[in-house]
């Protein structure tokens, strides 16, 4: 019976779609994983991702900003890594340093960096969550790059278009 349903993706005819995110080369062909498998290992990044970050953000409020840096650049890293379950981590970094986003990527791969300078080496709690913010902006910006027209509407709502 666990089978059966919408949690099962494979039933009826492979009911995960051939997309761009399943074509190519997986990074994780050589282990033998079906889209399936795949995608569950990308829904599990996302999460994990999600919870480490959100624990960065508790442990945040409590004054550890050492935790909180570890915490939340590790979630949204295993997030990142997570669709490398779906495109690959080869076509992934192709995709990332592409002319219409490489300067977000750069800005995003920077700022960990920064956040962990800020944390560790400066010592500089405020520091540390201007380059949280810079991150998550990077970030956004990067994303936004993957959906047609999304960044001319963010620009344009935000006034800069």
């Amino acid at each position: 019976m666990a089978n059966k349903g919408w949690f099962n993706l494979e039933a009826a005819g492979g009911g995960v779609p051939e997309t761009q995110f399943f074509e190519g080369d997986s990074a994780f062909k050589f282990l033998g994983l079906s889209r399936t498998s795949r995608l569950y290992g990308f829904v599990g990044c996302l999460i994990t991702g999600f919870v480490l970050s959100l624990l960065g953000s508790i442990v945040l409020f409590l004054g550890q900003f050492s935790i909180f840096a570890i915490l939340y650049v590790t979630g949204t890293i295993v997030a990142l890594v997570g669709t490398g379950f779906l495109i690959g981590f080869l076509k992934q970094l192709k995709l990332m340093f592409k002319p219409v986003r490489v300067v977000a990527t750069i800005v995003f791969l920077a700022s960990i960096g920064l956040v962990f300078v800020g944390a560790f080496v400066l010592g500089s709690e405020i520091l540390c969550l201007i380059f949280v913010f810079i991150e998550f902006l990077a970030y956004t910006w990067y994303t936004l790059s993957y959906i047609p027209y999304a960044r001319a509407a963010v620009s344009k709502a935000v006034g800069l278009g």
